[in-house]
């Protein structure tokens, strides 16, 4: 910035030249855009909104703000010499008030989507994490029932009961007349009943010997299914240990493509819920993680989307005071989750905030408190 000197006083200069460079000199000074940068950002009590979000806001009845987002923000706060106030929204109202103005930050566990950075600004990312389902365990009870009426395992129970009538069908005709080892009753009903044992057995065992078999054709006909047998029960025993397994894990949910005929809740206004709606995926929508939780512990849904990393924290947390022991977090994850601190568009604090983010961000004191608050190793 160039200034115009007021010692230089031509002699044909007078008073009035004098005075008018002078007021120059005290305009250029206070337009200059070092002068309009730094005046708001440390003069103006800052309009911050927030919710809660634990582990990233944690609040309580005091108005004690605390978490990992409040860390960073009050590390930024103390360098930056700014003051501010805190206001308490959820997402949907937050956004809308940063967007028009009347709040200057928004700061919680709020993700960057290009949707909103449509009329927002964001910092730069300060945590990832990525998407995740919850479900609630199933009881001893629940995985007994579970079982019992497992739809595979009804059907594999239907082919091997009807493979066994046939089977003993065909080997009744062949020797129930000439063999009275297999075929001891008295009763056609009840030689019909060995039969079907015989068959049944066969199945589920493996072939007789077929010097068993006192006909041409049953002997023949035991070689013959002795290979089929073998591939059968193989077949049938995989089947069964890939039901059984689905029923151990307690869900048969494993990515977001298995929740299209599941009672489904995602946090309203979120990214999950989004991610929902853009995979037409139903959900019943609810105002915070917390009363997610809730509902799934109840029964009142059988899944629920959020970020893995509050789901994770959440669900830890209730354990370790006794509740929520059914819930557990599915290990698949998926749809990328960055959060930012929210800022109006061209905000004039965004420079300096990234600036101080990205510095704190190496600090040992920020990795010690997500180690605190994770568990990192």
């Amino acid at each position: 910035m160039t200034l115009i000197s007021p010692s230089y006083q031509p002699s044909h200069l007078g008073f009035l030249s004098l005075l008018f460079i002078t007021i120059i000199n005290i305009i250029v000074i206070f337009y200059s855009p070092h002068t309009q940068a730094e005046a708001p950002i440390n003069n103006k009590t800052l309009q911050v909104g927030t919710y809660a979000c634990p582990p990233f806001v944690i609040t309580d009845k005091t108005s004690d703000y605390q978490g990992l987002s409040f860390l960073l923000w009050d590390n930024i706060a103390t360098k930056l010499n700014l003051n501010y106030t805190v206001k308490i929204l959820p997402l949907k109202e937050l956004l809308a008030e940063v967007a028009n103005g009347t709040l200057d930050i928004g700061l919680s566990c709020i993700s960057i989507t290009p949707e909103r950075e449509e009329i927002l600004d964001f910092s730069h990312s300060f945590y990832e994490t990525n998407l995740a389902i919850a479900v609630k365990q199933k009881s001893h009870w629940e995985n007994f029932i579970s079982i019992i009426f497992n739809t595979k395992l009804l059907q594999i129970l239907a082919i091997v009961s009807i493979a066994a009538a046939i089977i003993g069908g065909i080997y009744y005709r062949l020797e129930h007349r000439v063999n009275n080892k297999l075929y001891s009753m008295q009763s056609r009903s009840a030689r019909l009943v060995e039969g079907f044992i015989l068959g049944l057995l066969f199945i589920t065992k493996g072939p007789f010997n077929y010097y068993e078999f006192k006909t041409l054709t049953g002997r023949v006909l035991t070689v013959l299914l002795a290979v089929f047998t073998t591939l059968f029960i193989a077949s049938i025993t995989a089947v069964l240990a890939s039901s059984f397994t689905l029923v151990r894990i307690n869900s048969d949910i494993k990515s977001p493509n298995d929740l299209d005929n599941v009672a489904t809740g995602a946090k309203l206004a979120s990214t999950s819920s989004n991610f929902l709606t853009n995979h037409s995926i139903s959900h019943k929508t609810y105002a915070t993680v917390a009363d997610m939780l809730l509902a799934l512990d109840k029964g009142e849904i059988e899944a629920i989307v959020d970020d893995d990393a509050i789901l994770r924290y959440q669900i830890k947390m209730a354990k370790n005071k006794g509740n929520y022991e059914q819930l557990q977090v599915l290990p698949y994850q998926f749809e990328k989750q960055n959060y930012g601190i929210v800022l109006s568009e061209n905000s004039p604090y965004d420079e300096e905030i990234n600036r101080e983010l990205l510095q704190f961000r190496k600090s040992n004191q920020w990795k010690k408190a997500l180690t605190e608050y994770f568990q990192i190793k």
